[in-house]
């Protein structure tokens, strides 16, 4: 069938549709993470899936390429979005010990374009649009920060509030620019999702969308939200002006700051993982997993109120000392029959609070059965 033909654009229109459907559902929130009884989550695994759905959709890349093997969790689908690889250009490479989609991204320019000719074939103006590609597409880095506005601890019943700076970065310097795909009949902006979940319970705790195409509507929200959090800590106007240049400042590099808010859960340390996934490029998630230490009530009352839509996040992050072999530490993808772990990617160090999670890392996502 024509990538372009006329069922062809109307099969991929209908597809993006029940996706945005699924993920969005009709509002900021998407099915599979509106909030839910007994606690008010959504699933993980489900919103994982519609993402990488999603991904699949606009590269044109087939869901079976996710299946895991030769020490890929993602199979060899972050090669096929790239002009001109093939199933057959990916083995060639893999004779050179290039299996992972980071280990090409990782390549000199020069060793690189020599892999391309030499060894997968491509001539020198193939391996340039590979270049060019290459250069679009983003990498995240997530630092995380949560705590119980006006408190030095968060205890159970407290209303806490997440504040994540999302960073993007691209070798060709651009922070907003539109997906290299070429067979999706439609035009696509890069949406990238940001998840708070215990993945060891399937639960969604926060889910937040963020764009970097509009950086003035960027700076006013991070400026008003600033300018918010610290009258409302009783900050000096001299102190209040200084945050909102740096909040400023930080969005014109590239950053996008998302906040949320959640009641605080019972007592005790709680594995959660934050997740950053992008709707429209395959191989670019990022995630870190931390342990969130909530105390004792020993304070009256609630402080602070939980909006009716606002979304769930961290509490005061413990440093993970140990590196645990936990069921959710990698999720391999929905689709994939394979379900080998790899559990050392994507990991962050949490300390005081603060959580940060690295650029290019690996997310295998899916279920765990």
């Amino acid at each position: 069938m024509p990538p372009h033909s006329s069922f062809a654009n109307s099969s991929a229109s209908t597809a993006a549709a029940l996706v945005c459907i699924c993920r969005c559902g009709g509002s900021h929130s998407g099915i599979a993470v509106l909030p839910r009884s007994p606690h008010g989550f959504g699933w993980l695994r489900p919103a994982i899936g519609v993402i990488e759905l999603s991904q699949n959709i606009v590269q044109a890349v087939p869901l079976s390429a996710r299946k895991a093997g030769g020490g890929n969790s993602e199979g060899i689908a972050p090669f096929l979005q790239l002009p001109h690889f093939t199933e057959a250009t990916v083995k060639k490479i893999a004779r050179k010990k290039i299996r992972a989609f980071q280990e090409l991204c990782d390549m000199s320019v020069e060793d690189r374009a020599a892999l391309l000719t030499q060894v997968a074939g491509l001539s020198e103006e193939e391996a340039r649009d590979v270049e060019l590609v290459l250069e679009m597409i983003p990498s995240i880095e997530v630092d995380i920060k949560c705590e119980t506005e006006g408190e030095e601890g968060i205890q159970e019943g407290d209303v806490v509030t997440m504040y994540a700076w999302v960073s993007l970065q691209r070798r060709n310097g651009l922070t907003a620019a539109l997906p290299h795909s070429p067979f999706f009949p439609f035009h696509k902006e890069e949406n990238f999702w940001l998840l708070l979940a215990d993945a060891a319970s399937n639960d969604v705790w926060l889910s937040q969308k963020v764009s970097f195409m509009d950086e003035a509507t960027a700076i006013t929200a991070a400026s008003k939200a600033i300018q918010e959090t610290q009258e409302a800590l009783g900050a000096s106007a001299k102190e209040i002006g200084i945050a909102v240049r740096e909040a400023v400042d930080k969005v014109k590099k590239g950053s996008r700051l998302v906040m949320g808010k959640f009641q605080a859960p019972g007592e005790g340390s709680h594995n959660l993982t934050s997740f950053c996934l992008c709707d429209a490029w395959i191989g670019c998630d990022t995630k870190t997993s931390f342990k969130l230490k909530v105390l004792k009530r020993s304070r009256a009352g609630t402080r602070g109120h939980v909006p009716e839509e606002g979304p769930a996040a961290e509490d005061g992050i413990e440093e993970e000392e140990e590196e645990e072999e936990e069921e959710y530490d990698d999720y391999e993808s929905e689709y994939s029959d394979d379900e080998e772990e790899d559990k050392n990617k994507g990991k962050g160090k949490v300390a005081n609070g603060a959580a940060h999670q690295g650029a290019n890392s690996d997310i295998d996502s899916g279920s765990d059965d």
